[in-house]
């Protein structure tokens, strides 16, 4: 069973940055996983905020290009979203995902507060 654990998130200043770590365990083909960041605010809906493939191909939601970044670890087994320019709407809970074949893994979610 693949757990993943989200870490990092925290209360920051508009303006400022973060980086959200998520650490996968229990599998050993973690490469071969395309790995998601999504966000839940409060009252809303889940949304995507970024993905990046196996071969490390990254997408990002509208909303985040030019400030968020993906990036993947396989030895480390980790995949990373660096938050800068961060803004009051950005606030959420930031989730990590790993999805191979047709099975979706999910860690628990970190807070990201942005405000002053």
């Amino acid at each position: 069973q693949v757990q993943l654990v989200e870490s990092g998130g925290g209360l920051v200043q508009p303006g400022g940055s973060l980086r959200l770590s998520c650490a996968a365990s229990g599998s050993t083909i973690f490469s071969h996983y395309a790995m998601h960041w999504y966000r839940q605010a409060p009252d809303k809906q889940r949304e995507l905020v970024a993905t990046i493939t196996s071969g490390r191909s990254a997408n990002y939601a509208d909303s985040v290009k030019g400030r968020f970044t993906i990036s993947r670890d396989n030895a480390q087994n980790t995949v990373s979203l660096q938050m800068t320019n961060l803004k009051p709407e950005d606030t959420a809970v930031y989730y990590c995902k790993g999805s191979f074949m047709l099975n979706d893994y999910w860690g628990q979610g970190t807070q990201v507060t942005v405000s002053s």
